[in-house]
């Protein structure tokens, strides 16, 4: 079975060209992604086992989307087939100072109506050491968060190591929402990873003398968010990522790891965006190969920031790098330069 094991919903991407608008398209780009789907790539690209589990229409689109997972190793074996059909998310892309804007048309997907007889948790945890989950999937419905609470409790009683990317989405519920069903998904989590709003808006837990419109972020405020997530919650680990926003063009992106006795930061790295959306998933996938692969809480953050920074520069939801990669760009070697 997967080393790790990752569960939430896989959507249809539709985009525009390049950066045109979405009144502009005569055409739409399809691949597939998700938050832990691209998670599962990652890191089997990484080398480690993954397997990804969800619902999809047992139709030929279900199937794309599976062989789109297939394609990189994924193990698929526990994805449930039925429901009414496979959730779309229209993205397109910003550049300079105009923001890049999200279209979810999810309602009734094959996930969000999935019941608990879908997934036997213990079958699925047998042999894996690490799930991860995320925001999203319960913030689909009370059932998916009924499901996404079961699992997480198993994956706890069965001795995993279980992270949570809080991933707070304002178009699927309202804060109050996502900190009443979160509250009962964390109890379980072993390490938290969030962004510069999600503490906020997930658990009203604010950093101090931050303005992320302007780009301003304080490190000590982010020591007091990580400070109080780890006491809320007793996590063993609190990850944050630190976006200062330039434009949608420009970015600076770093994070800082807390655990519990450490706050440390990574490298900041000056970002020119080709597609951000998976970068947070991509930084998750980082951290979980330099945990699992025994490497120091600061490796495993500059990992993670690395390959992040990476994903940046990469079509697609997908993470399509290399350790090699990675490592390189941790060492320094930012250059760009062609690689004969």
């Amino acid at each position: 079975m997967a080393k790790v094991v990752t569960f939430g919903e896989i959507m249809l991407r539709l985009a525009p060209p390049g950066y045109e608008r979405f009144v502009q398209a005569d055409s739409f780009t399809a691949v597939y992604g998700g938050g832990e789907a691209n998670v599962a790539v990652s890191l089997s690209n990484y080398g480690i086992p993954a397997g990804f589990v969800t619902k999809v229409p047992d139709n030929a689109i279900g199937q794309a989307a599976v062989n789109s997972l297939r394609r990189y190793g994924v193990d698929t074996r526990y994805i449930a087939r039925g429901g009414q059909r496979l959730g779309i998310y229209y993205a397109e892309k910003g550049a300079s100072q105009r923001p890049s804007k999200v279209i979810y048309d999810r309602k009734y997907s094959a996930i969000s109506e999935a019941g608990k007889q879908d997934f036997d948790w213990e079958k699925i945890f047998f042999g894996a050491e690490w799930f991860h989950v995320t925001g999203i999937t319960p913030a689909l419905g009370d059932g998916i968060a009924d499901i996404t609470v079961d699992a997480v409790s198993t994956a706890k009683r069965l001795g995993l190591t279980v992270s949570c990317d809080l991933n707070y989405r304002k178009n699927l519920w309202t804060s109050e929402k996502a900190g009443k069903v979160m509250r009962n998904i964390v109890d379980y989590v072993d390490i938290c990873i969030a962004n510069e709003e999600d503490a906020e808006k997930v658990f009203g837990i604010k950093a101090d003398k931050t303005d992320i419109t302007a780009g301003q972020l304080d490190h000590e405020g982010y020591k007091t968010v990580a400070a109080e997530l780890m006491k809320r919650f007793s996590f063993s680990k609190v990850a944050i990522t630190l976006r200062g926003s330039i434009s949608a063009s420009d970015n600076n992106w770093a994070a800082m790891l807390y655990n519990g006795n450490e706050f440390m930061f990574s490298r900041n790295y000056a970002v020119h965006i080709v597609d951000r959306v998976g970068g947070g998933d991509s930084f998750g996938a980082g951290l979980i190969y330099g945990l699992l692969n025994h490497y120091s809480d600061k490796e495993a953050l500059e990992f993670a920031v690395a390959a992040s920074c990476l994903k940046h520069s990469i079509e697609g939801d997908v993470n399509h790098v290399t350790v090699d990669e990675v490592r390189t760009l941790m060492g320094g070697d930012g250059s760009g330069r062609v690689q004969r």
